[in-house]
């Protein structure tokens, strides 16, 4: 959803005459009147868990009994409005967790601490690319990654043994392409992959050395009639067709999850959290659902995927920056990453935490992919894109026999547009 910013938010933040790490209580980060700082910060439901919550909390303010932390647990629906109106007021939180394809949005409008000067000390060299940079906006940081998940092959062990296919030798596009096929037999789908699953077309636009939208001069352009998204459509299509995926719809209508739970189901392309709505509407599925990465073009590299996940911010008109930056350094740091990504089966936000998840089958497949993740093109006007979605259109375009580089030319003109 496109966020309206409200007027007068630059000339409001430009007025408070902010630099970044200054804090507009003591220098020290203490309230004025000598007591202990109240830190508000704004989390999203289910980032993390009530456990992990009173862990951090009781273990940050024994590490730093001068601040006093209190989380507000905020909805997904809304949020948007609701940080914009935040920003522009006297009264926004310390720190806020956004949708890290959300910060350049926030950023355009002067609302956001520049962080710059500390991605250094927070270990920004290995921070994952897909939260980086789109936690970026015209060279300065404003985000700072947080955690990441992103998609994965979750597949039928019982169907694959079966078939005598060994998933962990699937590394490449055409292994994939084989295994799915010897699965694709009598009632049994191959893979169930929607005709609008765009996430997953813009991994293989990716692979191809492609993007949706590109920027030159300062102007964007959509470009998936460029030869290489073409090649990633053509693709999608032979993947696509290897099951009885709608070619109308998306994955979340019907929800595939529940669609694999049916049991003619070999494969999805989903977050590894869908493995648990698949053997809690198919109690007889459980243990029987196996995950591997999105195979790449070749076995040295994994595909490209989506990397959804969050970052955390510090508004220019927060009170207590020092202390918000304390916060969202302890939070993002090597150590409480480690412990929530085991609490949640998330990517830490750095590539070389990726061992915290070795266990974990799920979370471990999608760090492998986060390590070549991406965003969605980083300018404020990819929210409009989204809200429109040209590129499900264009995908059911070609998938029902529309001719793709006609198709792809009129999507990529209506992502232009919708940019502008």
């Amino acid at each position: 959803m496109k966020l309206r910013l409200l007027a007068g938010l630059s000339a409001l933040v430009a007025a408070a005459g902010l630099s970044a790490c200054s804090s507009s209580g003591s220098g020290d980060g203490v309230s004025s009147d000598g007591g202990r700082t109240t830190l508000d910060v704004w989390l999203m439901r289910d980032s993390v868990s009530a456990a992990f919550q009173k862990e951090f909390e009781k273990g940050f303010e024994a590490a730093h009994p001068e601040i006093d932390v209190r989380v507000q647990i905020q909805e997904w629906d809304g949020i948007g409005e609701k940080v914009t109106a935040a920003l522009a007021s006297n009264d926004a939180p310390d720190v806020i967790e956004t949708g890290n394809t959300q910060v350049a949005q926030l950023a355009q409008s002067g609302g956001l601490l520049d962080l710059s000067d500390k991605v250094a000390d927070l270990g920004g060299k290995h921070w994952l690319k897909g939260l980086a940079e789109p936690g970026a906006y015209e060279g300065k940081q404003y985000g700072i990654p947080f955690y990441a998940a992103n998609r994965v092959v979750i597949y039928r062990t019982d169907l694959f043994e079966k078939a005598g296919i060994d998933a962990d030798a699937i590394k490449t596009r055409a292994q994939w392409i084989a295994a799915t096929e010897k699965l694709n037999k009598g009632g049994r789908q191959g893979i169930y992959l929607p005709g609008q699953n765009w996430y997953t077309l813009s991994g293989f636009v990716w692979d191809e050395g492609g993007d949706l939208a590109t920027e030159s001069d300062g102007t964007w352009q959509g470009s998936l009639d460029t030869p290489e998204a073409l090649r990633a459509m053509a693709f999608y299509k032979k993947l696509q067709a290897l099951g009885k995926g709608p070619k109308d719809s998306d994955e979340a209508r019907p929800p595939q999850a529940e669609v694999m739970a049916k049991g003619e189901v070999a494969q999805i392309v989903n977050t590894p959290g869908g493995a648990n709505v698949v053997a809690q509407n198919n109690p007889g599925l459980k243990g029987k659902l196996g995950f591997f990465p999105v195979p790449g073009k070749t076995a040295d590299t994994p595909g490209a995927v989506f990397t959804g996940g969050s970052d955390l911010v510090i508004p220019a008109v927060a009170r207590h920056h020092d202390a918000a930056y304390t916060f969202v350094k302890e939070l993002t740091g090597d150590a409480w990453q480690k412990k929530l990504a085991v609490a949640m089966s998330y990517v830490p936000n750095k590539t070389t935490l990726a061992d915290a998840v070795a266990e974990d089958p799920g979370a471990s497949a999608m760090a492998v992919g986060a390590a070549v993740g991406h965003a969605t093109p980083n300018t404020p006007g990819w929210a409009a894109v989204e809200a429109k979605n040209p590129v499900k259109d264009y995908m059911t375009a070609v998938l029902t026999g529309g001719n793709p580089a006609r198709e792809a030319a009129k999507a990529s003109a209506a992502i232009t547009s919708a940019m502008k």
